[in-house]
């Protein structure tokens, strides 16, 4: 791919750059609205579901959530990383002319959703696609890639993308963050409900999966420049899968990860470009697990209130806004009677009826 030293510096400017690049092959993704799923969020938990937790014996936090659902899973190949393997192919063909990129092809290494996008990008511009995937990769994610014309390898690891792939999906997911804006900005003057608009930006918070970390790297890098929302990350606990937590307790990037975690799709450790975005506090504000029930939890309460159908790494977020009382203490203490709003990015949707049917033990 593309020589990350050629590319732009990860700053606001360059995704607001980046996206009128992008914007002919993408889709602007829905932001949707539940108030049955903010009552649901601005409800405390019952004492026995904080019990055996550093909060046991406190009252639990009653926070008020305003919740917008930036909907990633209906994007191109069903997730966000359509945004970022457009704007690396598109760089690349800027950089190298797009006869030589076709002559040469493009490649990475992928357990699915990115793979999809980077077949997509190159089946549409004509370019041959070489696709790394580990051999325990979900079966729709690989008939995903392989409908696209790309040319499919298997590997036995789940190493996380090259940097220099990971620095332009950075850069290119923060897109994500931008049209959420905006669209709750709208919403909310269409209600005429104005009272939220304030300072430099329309929302107090987004909360993002963090799985390699470039979706997370990419929110926060568009918000660093509104300093009045607050950029947070989520993360699976199952098998040590909180690499990311983790390694900003202890001051380092934890570099491998082996977890299999129903949140396929947050397997891999964070990467190293993406870490020195989320190690920064002014960018990121933290980051929290949460366990593979809530996460279940979670995506039940989306399928079934907002009838939007999604993976479960996209839900982790959500899980983290009903079931993390550190994070609802936060809101609690912050919001005050007036709450927060939060967007919520559901990263995709690229799973299939019969993983959903084991997923929740039915035959």
């Amino acid at each position: 791919m593309a020589d990350h030293k050629t590319c732009p510096p990860l700053a606001a400017d360059s995704i607001r750059a980046a996206y009128p690049l992008i914007s002919p092959y993408i889709h602007q993704t829905p932001v949707l609205r539940s108030k049955t799923l903010d009552r649901i969020a601005s409800t405390a938990q019952e004492e026995s579901a904080i019990k055996g937790t550093a909060f046991e014996g406190q009252k639990p936090a009653t926070p008020v959530f305003r919740l917008y659902f930036k909907c990633e899973n209906f994007q191109r190949i069903g997730a966000f990383k359509a945004r970022g393997a457009f704007h690396a192919v598109l760089r690349l063909c800027s950089e190298l002319g797009i006869d030589q990129v076709r002559k040469r092809g493009v490649t990475t290494h992928s357990s699915g959703n990115h793979a999809q996008a980077l077949a997509l990008a190159a089946f549409t511009l004509n370019i041959p696609a070489h696709i790394v995937m580990p051999s325990i990769s979900t079966k729709s994610k690989i008939a995903g890639t392989r409908a696209y014309n790309a040319r499919v390898l298997f590997s036995g690891s789940t190493e996380p993308e090259r940097v220099a792939m990971v620095e332009g999906v950075i850069k290119e997911t923060g897109t994500a963050g931008l049209e959420l804006e905006k669209q709750v900005e709208d919403l909310l003057k269409a209600s005429g409900d104005e009272t939220t608009l304030r300072g430099d930006s329309t929302l107090n918070a987004v909360i993002t999966p963090l799985g390699g970390g470039g979706l997370l790297a990419g929110t926060a890098t568009y918000f660093s420049s509104k300093p009045s929302t607050y950029v947070f990350g989520a993360e699976p606990s199952f098998e040590g899968g909180d690499d990311g937590r983790r390694g900003l307790a202890c001051g380092s990037r934890i570099s491998t990860v082996s977890t299999l975690t129903i949140a396929d799709g947050l397997r891999t450790p964070v990467g190293q470009v993406s870490w020195t975005v989320i190690s920064d506090q002014k960018k990121v504000r933290g980051v929290f697990a949460v366990t593979e029930e809530q996460t279940k939890e979670a995506m039940t309460l989306i399928l079934e209130r907002l009838k939007v159908f999604i993976e479960p790494s996209a839900a982790v977020p959500f899980a983290v806004i009903l079931f993390d009382e550190e994070f609802r203490q936060i809101v609690e203490k912050e919001g005050g009677e007036k709450g927060w709003d939060v967007g919520v990015i559901l990263s995709g949707g690229n799973t299939t009826v019969e993983a959903i049917c084991r997923l929740y033990g039915e035959k």
